[in-house]
């Protein structure tokens, strides 16, 4: 057969000489333990004092350590012993100790609010007479408890927990403030960056879209001179060759009158000499000399130079008034400047053929 076994209070009861004693020792000791501002030698001593007529024959501590553990069920038990083997005065009087109890030192702390209304409900007392019992003992009528679930109840027993919590919120929302600042700034930076990359680019385009500009115009500008300078060799080549044409008829011309001076054989000999003094006459004969002197002039020259000076004159005149050196200025200036280095070069031609 097991053996039974038994709870520390039961095993109280069983060893007690007054088992309604034991269960009132409990209950007070239950509500001294919820007593707030006391020492737990304060308490024991209070309980002491309350049970010192009381018959129970046993320690106080193991009845303070079931009541440290607020152990329900022991509770229970003690509040049907006293219901069972107690009148209904004598119930009252056990609320009344409860009751001096919980209020001697003038407050009664949440938890032996809630306790006494506990305890009187398992002892079969009314609401009501609980009331009435509480005004009499302690002047003041016994209101309804605080509600620990609500956030008011909180709001006044631990304001600092809800100023710590306003701090913190405070805290909270200025790091946020701090934080949006520092995303706007970043952002109008980032905006800025942006606007100052397309400006950049802007400008770049606008500068290749110049140079582009400048490099197609000194492209025709360079063309326009080889087609003009070609223009002009054609048409001194032309020139020459109608010269030449002219002379030879010329040469011939006085030869067929010579021919019909002399013989036959004196008038070969007549026209070889004779071609070959119009040969030496053609290659020796200097042009007209007003052509040759603005050509000189062109050049800033002197009659009598040689052909390195004509070149070094050509070259030093040449890097002074090339187009390439206006292309800066206006479409006139550029104009200009090409047709005096076309009078330049041109200049140059004759004279290098004149001088050879």
């Amino acid at each position: 057969m097991p053996i039974a076994r038994f709870s520390p209070f039961e095993l109280l009861l069983l060893q007690s000489r007054s088992q309604v004693d034991t269960a009132k020792l409990l209950l007070l000791a239950w509500i001294l333990v919820h007593r707030q501002h006391v020492s737990e030698g304060q308490r024991r001593r209070r309980l002491a004092q309350v049970c010192a007529h009381f018959r129970h024959g046993h320690e106080l501590a193991p009845v303070m350590h079931i009541a440290r553990q607020r152990d329900l069920k022991a509770i229970q038990l003690a509040a049907e012993v006293i219901r069972k083997e107690c009148s209904e005065e004598h119930s009252l009087g056990v609320m009344h100790q409860a009751i001096t109890v919980a209020t001697d030192n003038g407050d009664l702390s949440l938890s032996n609010h809630y306790i006494l209304r506990f305890v009187a409900d398992l002892l079969n007392v009314l609401p009501t007479t609980l009331g009435t019992l509480f005004k009499e003992l302690t002047g003041r009528a016994l209101a309804l408890p605080e509600d620990p679930s609500r956030d008011a109840y909180w709001r006044v027993h631990d304001a600092d927990y809800y100023a710590q919590q306003a701090r913190k919120a405070e805290e909270a929302a200025r790091q946020a403030r701090e934080a949006q600042e520092k995303a706007e700034q970043q952002e109008k930076r980032r905006q800025e960056e942006e606007a100052q990359r397309a400006h950049s680019k802007a400008q770049e385009k606008a500068e290749r879209e110049r140079a582009r500009s400048d490099k197609s115009r000194d492209d025709k500008a360079r063309k326009d001179q080889a087609r003009n300078e070609k223009a002009r060799q054609q048409q001194e080549h032309a020139r020459r060759k109608k010269e030449e044409r002219e002379r030879a008829k010329r040469q011939q011309q006085h030869s067929k009158s010579g021919s019909q001076k002399g013989s036959q054989q004196g008038s070969r000999q007549g026209y070889q000499n004779g071609y070959q003094h119009s040969h030496q006459q053609r290659s020796s004969t200097p042009p007209p000399p007003d052509r040759t002197t603005r050509a000189l002039a062109v050049l800033e020259l002197s009659p009598g130079v040689t052909q390195a000076e004509v070149r070094r004159a050509y070259r030093r005149m040449a890097q002074l008034h090339h187009p390439d050196r206006f292309y800066t200025q206006s479409e006139h200036q550029i104009a200009l400047a090409s047709a005096r280095f076309q009078r330049i070069k041109s200049a140059y031609d004759y004279l290098m053929q004149t001088y050879r």
